[in-house]
C-alpha cells in the first residue's frame, strides 16, 4: 500500500507542498476544482515525470503494487483510440479450475502476508537494535567521553564524533589486554607524556682532519732547499747565505747580459750555466712540492673551517642544541687564528725555501672540536631514544586508559553486545526466513499465472459491462469484440460503431465500468492475479443525479471487498469535488460513524496555493450534513426563524440529493392550508437557491409554534416514504432500543 504522498513545486503547490500521510486502505481526498486533485493521481501514474522531481510515494514495507489510476487522461488514453484493450478474467474455467486458481490465490496472499509480517518484525528489529546503538552511544559520549576527555583529551585523539568514539570503545573491549592500572598513576604519566611532543633531533656531522695533520707533519716545512754545492759559485752563495735572494733575482736574467742586481753587462752564458747548475731540478721539484702542499693545506684548512662555521651558525640558532656552543666557538676561534699563522709560515717558506719553518699543530684545537661534536651527538641519540621510547610509552599509556574505562564499563558494555549480538541474530533469522517467503511467493505466483493462462477470456468482461449498462438503462448500444482479437468497440442496436455518437456523460460511464473490469482483471492472462491500488479521481463527471448513485453504489462494492480483504484490489485513494457524490460513496451505515480502515482529507486553493487539512476517520463532509440534525435535536432553539432555517437546509440538502421532488410535489402532501405554508416556507430554496421573504413574512406574522413547524417537518419525511432517514438522524430507533 502507498503510506504517504508528497506533492511540492508542481502546478499549484509551492516549495512546502503538502504531504499526505497515513493513507489507510481507503481514502477520501475532497476538493473543489482546481485544487491539483488531477495533479495528484498524474503523479501516481507517472511519477518519473521531471516536473514530479520533488514529489514522492512512501511505500508500506517498501514494496510498490502495481495502481491503476481512473482520471480524464485515463478516458482519453482508452477511449480516444476507438477501441478498448480486452480485459482478461477468469471465463470459460470450470468450477475445478476457478476453484484451484482461488485456492493457490489465497495460499499466495497468506505467503504474502506471512512474509510482510515477518518482514514487518524484521523492521522491528532493526529499529530496536538502531534504538540500542544510538542509546548506547549516547550513554558512553555522555557518561565516559565527557568525563575522561578533559583529563586524557589525546588519548581520544581520532575519535571526537560520537559514533567513531562509541567504535573505538567495542573495538577496544575485543582487543585490549594491556595491564589494568590505577586512575591516579595514569593521571599523572598523563601530565608528563601529553605535555610538549619532543622531536628526533639530526647528528652532526663529524669531521675528519687526517690530511691536515700529514701535510703539517711534513719534513720538507724544516727542510732547508739550497742549490747544488759542487758548483763554482755555490760556495760564495752559500756563505753570503744568498740562495733565496739568487733564486728570485734568477727570474729576473733577461736575455742580453745586464746583471738584474747590479745592472751592469756582466752576465756571461758561463754565468748562467753554473745558476742553472745550481739551481738543479733536486731543488726545483722541492720548489714545486712545497707550493702545492701549501695549497692543498690552504684548501683542506679552508673547507674544514667553513663546514665548521656552518655547525656553529646551525648549532646557535637551535633551542634544543646538545652542542657545548660556547666552547665549541672559542675552539674554533682559536683554530682559525693558528690557521693564520701556519698560513702566513707557509708563504714564508714558498718565498724562502732556504728557511726552515715549523707549522702550529692544529691536531689539538681540532681534537677538542671534534670532541664536542662527538659528545654533543652522543647526547643526540640519546634524545633521539627517548623520542622513539616516548612514542612506545606514549601508546602504551593511551591503551592504558582504555583498559581502564573498558573496564569500568565493563557491564555496559557486555549487556549492549549481548543485546545487540541477541537482535543481530534474529534479524538474520528473519531474512533467511523472508527469502524462504519470495521464492515460494515467486514459484507460486507463476504458477497462477500459468493456470489462468489457460482458463482467462474477455469475454466475460464483455458481458459484465453490457449487464451493467441495461440494468441502469442503456439499452441503445453495447459492447462488442473487434475483429483485431482482444479489443472492444462500442456499437449501436443497429451494428453501427457508436463512438462518435455517444454523450459526455455516455462516454464517461462506459469508460469507468471498463476502469472498474480492469481493476478486477487484467490486459494481459499474467496480469489477472495481481494486486493492485485504485485511485479514482472525479468519476461522476458530466454524469446525471442517476447514474451518480450508481457509480456510487458500484465504488462502495468495492470498498466492501477491500475492507473485507477480498480480492486483488488492497486500496482505494478516491479524489472528488462533488458534495453529493462524497457523502453518498463515504456513507457506511445508519449506525457506523466512522471506520478505522478509512481516512479522510481536504484540499484547498488559497492565493493560487494548494494547502492540505487531515480529518482522519472523521468525515468532514457528512459533519456538516449532520451537525443540523444535531442542532434540531439539541433542546435550546427557542427561535422559530433560527429552526425554520435549520429545517429548510437539511431539506435543501437531503431531497436535493434525491432530484426527484419539486416544490409543488413536497408541498402537495399536505391536506390542510397551514401546512401547506409551512411547507413552502421549509422547501423554497430547493428549486431557485434563496428564499422569499414574503413566505418568511407570512409564516412569522402567523406566530407559529416551534412545535408546528417540527411536525410539519417530521411528515415531509413521512409523506416522502423517507420517516427511515428521519428516524435514523433523530437517533428514534436508537431511543426506542
Amino acid at each position: 500500500m502507498i503510506e504517504t504522498i508528497t506533492i511540492k513545486n508542481v502546478a499549484t503547490y509551492d516549495n512546502v507542498g503538502v504531504q499526505v500521510t497515513g493513507l489507510k486502505k481507503i481514502n477520501f481526498i475532497y476538493g473543489s476544482n482546481g485544487c491539483g486533485k488531477t495533479t495528484i493521481s498524474n503523479f501516481i501514474f507517472d511519477n518519473a515525470e521531471l516536473k514530479y522531481s520533488n514529489c514522492s510515494i512512501v511505500w508500506k514495507n517498501t514494496i510498490p503494487i502495481n495502481t491503476l489510476i481512473y482520471n480524464k487522461e485515463f478516458r482519453e488514453r482508452n477511449f480516444g483510440k476507438g477501441k478498448l484493450n480486452g480485459v482478461f478474467t477468469l471465463g470459460e474455467a470450470t468450477a475445478e479450475q476457478i476453484k484451484t486458481i482461488e485456492d493457490k490465490t489465497e495460499e499466495l496472499k497468506l505467503i504474502k502476508a506471512d512474509g510482510l509480517k515477518k518482514r514487518e518484525t524484521q523492521t522491528s528489529q532493526i529499529d530496536k537494535k538502531d534504538t540500542l546503538e544510538n542509546n548506547f552511544k549516547e550513554l558512553v559520549w555522555t557518561k565516559i567521553y565527557k568525563r575522561y576527555e578533559p583529563i586524557f583529551k589525546d588519548a581520544f585523539v581520532g575519535t571526537l564524533q560520537k559514533e567513531s568514539f562509541k567504535g573505538k570503545l567495542l573495538q577496544e573491549f575485543s582487543s585490549n589486554t594491556t595491564a589494568l592500572d590505577t586512575f591516579e598513576n595514569l593521571k599523572e604519566k598523563a601530565k608528563t607524556i601529553f605535555g610538549e611532543v619532543p622531536h628526533t633531533i639530526p647528528p652532526i656531522n663529524s669531521i675528519s682532519f687526517d690530511k691536515i695533520i700529514e701535510i703539517e707533519n711534513k719534513e720538507i716545512w724544516k727542510k732547508i732547499i739550497v742549490g747544488k754545492a759542487d758548483v763554482d759559485i755555490a760556495k760564495l752563495i752559500q756563505k753570503l747565505n744568498l740562495n733565496d735572494w739568487v733564486n728570485q733575482g734568477r727570474e729576473f736574467i733577461q736575455g742580453d747580459k745586464t746583471c738584474p742586481f747590479c745592472q751592469e753587462k756582466t752576465i756571461t752564458e758561463d754565468f748562467k750555466k753554473q745558476l742553472e747548475n745550481f739551481f738543479d731540478e733536486t731543488y726545483l721539484n722541492d720548489i714545486k712540492s712545497i707550493k702545492e702542499l701549501k695549497q692543498e693545506y690552504n684548501s683542506q684548512v679552508e673547507n674544514l673551517i667553513n663546514e665548521l662555521n656552518s655547525v656553529e651558525i646551525g648549532q646557535k640558532d637551535f633551542k634544543n642544541t646538545k652542542l657545548n656552543v660556547d666552547r665549541f666557538s672559542a675552539y674554533l676561534k682559536t683554530l682559525i687564528s693558528q690557521n693564520t699563522t701556519n698560513s702566513e709560515l707557509l708563504n714564508n717558506k714558498v718565498k724562502e725555501p732556504s728557511r726552515s719553518v715549523e707549522l702550529i699543530t692544529l691536531r689539538e684545537q681540532l681534537d677538542l672540536l671534534a670532541e664536542l661534536i662527538t659528545n654533543a651527538n652522543t647526547e643526540i641519540k640519546a634524545h633521539n631514544d627517548i623520542v622513539a621510547n616516548f612514542n612506545t610509552e606514549k601508546n602504551n599509556l593511551i591503551k592504558a586508559i582504555w583498559k581502564l574505562i573498558i573496564e569500568e564499563f565493563k557491564t555496559e558494555i557486555t549487556k549492549f553486545n549481548t543485546d545487540k549480538n541477541g537482535f543481530q541474530v534474529g534479524i538474520t533469522a528473519l531474512q533467511t526466513q523472508i527469502d524462504l517467503k519470495l521464492a515460494q511467493h515467486k514459484a507460486l505466483d507463476i504458477e497462477i499465472k500459468n493456470l489462468s493462462k489457460n482458463v482467462t477470456s474477455i469475454q466475460p468482461t464483455i458481458n459484465e459491462i453490457n449487464r451493467l449498462l441495461k440494468s441502469y438503462g442503456f439499452l441503445n448500444f453495447e459492447i462488442v469484440p473487434t475483429t483485431e482479437e482482444g479489443f472492444y468497440q462500442i456499437q449501436r442496436e443497429d451494428g453501427t460503431i457508436a463512438e462518435t455518437t455517444l454523450s459526455e456523460g455516455e462516454i464517461t460511464f462506459i469508460t469507468f465500468l471498463y476502469f472498474l473490469q480492469l481493476a478486477k482483471g487484467g490486459v494481459s492472462e499474467d496480469t489477472v492475479n495481481d494486486e493492485r491500488i485504485l485511485v479514482i479521481d472525479d468519476p461522476i463527471s458530466s454524469l446525471d443525479s442517476n447514474v451518480l448513485f450508481v457509480v456510487s453504489t458500484l465504488i462502495k462494492e468495492i470498498i466492501k471487498d477491500i475492507k473485507l480483504d477480498v480480492g486483488n484490489i488492497k486500496q482505494l485513494i478516491l479524489l472528488t469535488h462533488n458534495v453529493y457524490f462524497h457523502k453518498e460513496v463515504s456513507f457506511i451505515d445508519g449506525r457506523t460513524k466512522n471506520c478505522n480502515n478509512t481516512n479522510f482529507w481536504i484540499l484547498r486553493k488559497n492565493d493560487k496555493i494548494t494547502t492540505l487539512q487531515s480529518f482522519l476517520i472523521e468525515n468532514p463532509i457528512q459533519s456538516s450534513y449532520e451537525l443540523l440534525w444535531k442542532e434540531l435535536k439539541s433542546g435550546g432553539l427557542n427561535s422559530s426563524l433560527t429552526i425554520q432555517n435549520i429545517m429548510r437546509r437539511i431539506i435543501e440538502n437531503y431531497f436535493k440529493l434525491l432530484g426527484k421532488y419539486g416544490d409543488d410535489d413536497l408541498i402537495q402532501k399536505f391536506t390542510t392550508k397551514e401546512e401547506q405554508e409551512i411547507c413552502r416556507s421549509l422547501i423554497c430554496w430547493i428549486n431557485d437557491g434563496s428564499h422569499s421573504i414574503n413566505d418568511d413574512l407570512y409564516v412569522e406574522l402567523q406566530d407559529r409554534t416551534i412545535e408546528t413547524y417540527k411536525n410539519v417537518f417530521k411528515n415531509i419525511f413521512l409523506l416522502t416514504n423517507h420517516e427511515g432517514h428521519y428516524n435514523m438522524m433523530m437517533n428514534i430507533s436508537e431511543i426506542a432500543h
